[in-house]
């Protein structure tokens, strides 16, 4: 790597020749604490290390998660409804454990420290399953596909194989808020140049993370689809190592953003003061209110916030009030539950005005959940043999990934240009966001309108485990598949974009963790949203919209309901996208440009 080249050459001439060091302009630091050297540490060499280590990651993760719930039945021995039950579960403490990530890397930690540690966690849960696994369940030899179950698993060999399971779902769900955000920490957004790579990162992560798990969706699928999982978890097991030992490799060349600090409890203090400042008269436009000096700032790697209107409640706690020390700073020392600096009520009017629009990207994320779920139902109720070759259902979300990589390719290179030219400017992340609920009613538009035809085309009498359900072909399923992956794009790369951007500088891990839980309230309102339909539709004889054989149900009007919701979704997330006021930072980071 280049900046370990630049090592070895200082190591000839030392650090105290007359070669002029460019710091980096946001306060990020090197690992040794020291102000980053911009010609020696971040930049893509190690943003290309962790792009890898992200794919190795997620090849590992959904080299387990694919296919638990037929681990669960063929091995386990547990029934479908259970199996669907614990695997809820687990997918939802994965995304839960991304707060636990967050708040630690923000607070305590920093973001490398979390993520060798969550990484480590995450291999030690693969060992212990591959293990376990090999060793106490996969008995007899050969159990574990779809002919032939496997022996009944000891109390004892239960409880260790969900101590597994669990400590892959708290390594990975500590580990993926926090390598998005430290990715993106090896880029200046202060320096033109690299703040433009910062923006193309995001979109390569999302482009690694889909790569990852087109491999484990195909060829670990295959392996584990039949029966062979001790390959399958040793697979993954050996590919989180390697990620692992690749994100180690890279130690010498990261930049870092120190902690900031419990959030909460600035939070809290921010609360308090208001209350016990209510009676005080906020002043016109912010002016007075208390501040400390820029140069302050600069020491955790936190840039001042500017005022910002709305919210009138909270302004009162940095009110200075007249039976106050005339001097703030000794208020402030003295009892920070009294008076708060305007950077801190800013930081809680940024979160308040932030989660509107998260709430606002659970819809969409309904919509994406269906691809693992209904859009694979719906395939394995259509004709599956194309040129005398089956495809499985679950394989036809490789049209998603390649619509992913594509589009990436496609906004970066043609419409991105393109859109700038015309309106002499880009689309921001917002608009993006919106271009990518737009794209998801398309979608949901796209799967009705297949499941109209393949109803139309469909054997009645033909349950969903008969050879052909229905005539039409699973390759119509394409284009629903190709415009989810198309609306990820511009949604979820577009909220990494955007949370990491406008989250207080403190907070940024936090930012990315808002994606993750977007998906996983997702996936429970998706439940939720079957459960009510199924509710209402399943009356005396009639088997409701999503029954067991869907030759007999109306699977297409549930794809429309979606689009509909998501439609009026669309419309109060412009509402809400038009409220919402961007943070303000008052200069860099770092306060001046450092050479040496």
């Amino acid at each position: 790597m280049a900046c370990l080249d630049f090592f070895k050459k200082n190591d000839v001439g030392g650090r105290m020749g007359n070669e002029e060091e460019e710091y980096t302009l946001d306060a990020t630091v090197d690992r040794h604490g020291n102000p980053a050297v911009r010609a020696t540490t971040g930049k893509w060499p190690v943003g290309v290390l962790i792009l890898v280590n992200q794919g190795l990651a997620t090849l590992a993760f959904f080299g387990v998660g694919v296919n638990l719930v037929l681990f669960l039945t063929r091995v386990m021995g547990q029934d479908n409804a259970e199996a669907a039950n614990n695997v809820s579960k687990w997918t939802g403490t994965v995304y839960l454990c991304s707060l636990v990530g967050a708040f630690l890397s923000d607070s305590y930690w920093g973001r490398y420290k979390t993520c060798t540690i969550f990484q480590a966690i995450f291999v030690i849960g693969l060992v212990s399953l591959s293990l376990s696994s090999y060793i106490f369940l996969l008995h007899p030899h050969g159990c574990g596909n779809e002919q032939t179950p496997c022996n009944s698993p000891s109390s004892f060999h239960v409880a260790l194989f969900y101590v597994s399971v669990y400590l892959v779902a708290l390594g990975n769900g500590g580990y993926q808020p926090n390598i998005a955000t430290f990715g993106a920490d090896q880029f200046d957004e202060e320096d033109p140049k690299e703040s433009r790579s910062k923006v193309a990162f995001f979109s390569y992560f999302y482009l690694a993370l889909n790569l990852g798990s087109l491999f484990s969706n195909t060829i670990l699928d295959y392996f584990e689809d039949e029966g062979i999982w001790a390959i399958g978890f040793w697979a993954s097991t050996a590919s989180a190592a390697l990620a692992l030992a690749l994100f180690l490799i890279g130690t010498p060349c990261y930049r870092h953003f120190k902690p900031g600090g419990n959030p909460l409890s600035r939070f809290c203090k921010v609360f308090v003061a208001a209350i016990r400042n209510w009676k005080a008269d906020v002043p016109p436009e912010g002016q007075g209110l208390y501040e400390m000096d820029a140069k302050v700032y600069p020491i955790n790697g936190s840039r001042k916030m500017s005022h910002t209107e709305g919210f009138k409640f909270l302004d009162r706690a940095a009110v200075i009030t007249e039976t106050e020390d005339p001097v703030p700073e000794v208020n402030y020392l003295d009892d920070p539950w009294s008076l708060c600096t305007v950077t801190q009520v800013e930081e809680v009017k940024c979160i308040i005005r932030l989660i509107p629009i998260w709430l606002c990207t659970i819809s969409y994320s309904v919509v994406f959940t269906q691809m693992a779920s209904l859009f694979v139902e719906q395939g394995a109720a259509m004709k599956t043999t194309v040129f005398g070759f089956h495809i499985p259902p679950a394989a036809m979300s490789s049209f998603d990934i390649i619509s992913v990589a594509a589009m990436i390719f496609l906004y970066r290179h043609f419409l991105d240009p393109l859109v700038t030219r015309m309106r002499k400017k880009c689309l921001t992340e917002l608009q993006r966001m919106g271009v990518g609920l737009i794209i998801a009613i398309l979608a949901m538009v796209s799967a009705g309108t297949v499941e109209f035809f393949r109803l139309k085309y469909a054997n009645k009498d033909c349950g969903n485990t008969c050879e052909e359900p229905s005539s039409l072909s699973i390759l119509w399923q394409t284009p629903q598949y190709a415009l989810i992956g198309a609306s990820e794009v511009f949604m979820y790369v577009g909220q990494l974009e955007f949370f990491n951007g406008q989250a207080p500088d403190g907070l940024r891990s936090f930012g990315s963790a808002l994606c993750f839980m977007s998906m996983s309230l997702g996936n429970y309102m998706s439940s939720v949203i079957v459960s009510i339909v199924m509710g209402i539709s399943a009356r005396d004889d009639m088997p409701g919209w999503i029954p067991g054989n869907l030759n007999k149900g109306q699977l297409d009007l549930f794809y429309f309901l979606l689009a509909g919701l998501t439609a009026v979704d669309f419309f109060v997330y412009l509402l809400v996208s038009n409220w919402y006021k961007h943070v303000k930072f008052e200069g860099s980071r770092s306060g001046s440009v450092g050479h040496v």
